[in-house]
């Protein structure tokens, strides 16, 4: 009950502004407009004007109402088909999207070639000390199929696949880098 009494009260009072701000305005608008204009300007066509002043003089407590409001939804963007092909209608192409992953890459050094078509390449990286905040060298050891013949020392590209054996999940790409002999 007392909020209905409130709320009638407010709406009441944001009335009465509103109507002081609309009289102001539109003697504002036929100072401002041309005798010319006013004499032609029909009852219908003045209360557009009147509307829009009186939209712009909302009470601030309704104009953050107003902005708190939901977004409306944005239409979902279609994904593009593929090009259509001479002999098929360009309505019965089904749209296919390829997805394709890059596969993981390392540079390393080779550590031992003494495997038949199977290197072991050590790859060196740096991270940042979580406490001491130095940088620390890890290293980590992989083995990689070689069909390129890669050497001791030699510097090499290794590129994930599947597995190939128990421990091979790797292979040699190219090689960057001979070692010196």
């Amino acid at each position: 009950m007392v909020k209905k009494k409130e709320e009638t009260e407010e709406t009441g009072v944001q009335t009465g502004e509103n109507e002081a701000v609309e009289e102001v305005s539109v003697e504002a608008q036929a100072a401002d407009a041309p005798v010319e204009a006013a004499a032609d300007e029909t009852p219908a066509e003045a209360a557009p004007a009147e509307e829009a002043v009186a939209a712009e003089a909302v009470p601030a407590e309704e104009a953050v109402a107003v902005e708190a409001a939901p977004a409306p939804e944005r239409p979902k963007k279609e994904k593009k088909a593929a090009a259509p092909q001479a002999d098929a209608p360009a309505e019965a192409t089904p749209a296919k999207t390829v997805v394709v992953h890059k596969r993981a890459e390392k540079v390393g050094i080779v550590s031992s070639d003494k495997m038949m078509k199977t290197v072991t390449v050590r790859v060196d990286r740096l991270i940042k000390h979580p406490i001491y905040r130095k940088y620390v060298k890890k290293r980590k050891k992989f083995m990689a199929h070689d069909d390129l013949g890669a050497h001791i020392g030699d510097k090499v590209k290794i590129v994930e696949t599947r597995p190939l054996s128990a421990r091979k999940r790797w292979r040699v790409v190219e090689i960057i880098q001979k070692a010196q002999s």
